[in-house]
């Protein structure tokens, strides 16, 4: 018998949906086709929150423009990203104004880009971001998103819903000093962020895995001789980003990073992800010394 749309809204809202790994609050401004503007209250209770989840909320924002386009058909999925610039870091309890431009989209792919700002002030920018669009049934129940869309067009959804996620450790697994370093990271086989990632096909978010090589990246970047000990680093950019397949739960990827440019100011680390030997994603990490710069 086919599933009616409280059937399929239940299906796809399990206890932590559109909890703990959704990251628009509400939508202010919407542009069918063309852009949307909204906000995400970053919980002040949380210990930290990663320049990585400040994209994901930018994307996610555009998401919804693109799959409104679409009328509900296709979700996009992370593939190409040119540019992420990491302008600031946001603190635990800051409002983040979110900004998606579409520079174009149709039933097969969308291409953005888009900002976050706290106060006015912009802490990152995505440019020439591109992604897919799959079925959305493979995923997601259909409904279920379209009513979620004008929940955040009205009223908007209930701040501070974002418990944070269980640190994911990357294990060592050797390279060489300054010039290298490889890990594992072993994926959770059930975690509360499958369930918004997504509800009917969990996949381990692309800005997760991003994440986790950033951080092997500035472990590697401490040890380059040119720069004393104990000085401070901080993430500048991340490009020529390419997410070539799905990581499912339960799966081991492999991480390696690899010293591409140094400078007394700054470095350039290419950033490799594997699983049984198969690339998964690939990146450029550009990571300054010194403290951060004074910005208008």
């Amino acid at each position: 018998m086919p599933l009616s749309t409280p059937q399929l809204a239940a299906e796809a809202a399990p206890a932590h949906a559109f909890a703990a790994f959704s990251f628009v609050d509400r939508i202010d401004e919407f542009e069918p086709s063309r852009r949307a503007r909204g906000r995400f209250l970053v919980p002040a209770a949380l210990a930290a929150f990663p320049a990585c989840l400040v994209a994901e909320a930018v994307g996610q924002l555009a998401a919804w423009v693109a799959m409104d386009a679409v009328d509900f058909r296709g979700r996009p999925v992370a593939a190409l990203a040119g540019e992420t610039r990491f302008v600031a870091p946001v603190a635990p309890g800051s409002m983040l104004e979110l900004a998606a431009d579409i520079e174009s989209c149709d039933d097969d792919a969308v291409s953005y880009a888009g900002w976050a700002a706290v106060d006015g002030r912009r802490v990152i920018e995505l440019h020439d971001c591109f992604g897919p669009l799959l079925p959305t049934a493979e995923f997601d129940a259909p409904e279920a998103l379209r009513d979620r869309l004008a929940l955040l067009r009205g009223e908007g959804a209930p701040p501070a819903r974002f418990r944070g996620i269980d640190a994911l450790v990357a294990t060592p697994a050797g390279g060489e000093r300054g010039q290298s370093r490889r890990a594992t990271l072993a994926v959770p086989a059930s975690a509360p962020f499958f369930a918004d990632h997504f509800p009917r096909r969990p996949v381990f978010p692309a800005t997760l895995l991003l994440d986790a090589g950033i951080r092997l990246a500035l472990e590697l970047a401490s040890e380059l001789p040119a720069w004393p000990a104990g000085t401070p680093l901080r993430l500048v950019s991340m490009t020529r980003v390419k997410v070539r397949s799905f990581t499912p739960p339960g799966q081991r990827l492999d991480l390696t990073v690899s010293l591409q440019e140094s400078a007394r100011d700054g470095a350039s680390i290419a950033l490799a992800v594997s699983a049984d030997e198969k690339s998964v994603a690939t990146a450029r990490v550009e990571i300054r010394a010194g403290a951060e710069e004074n910005r208008r």
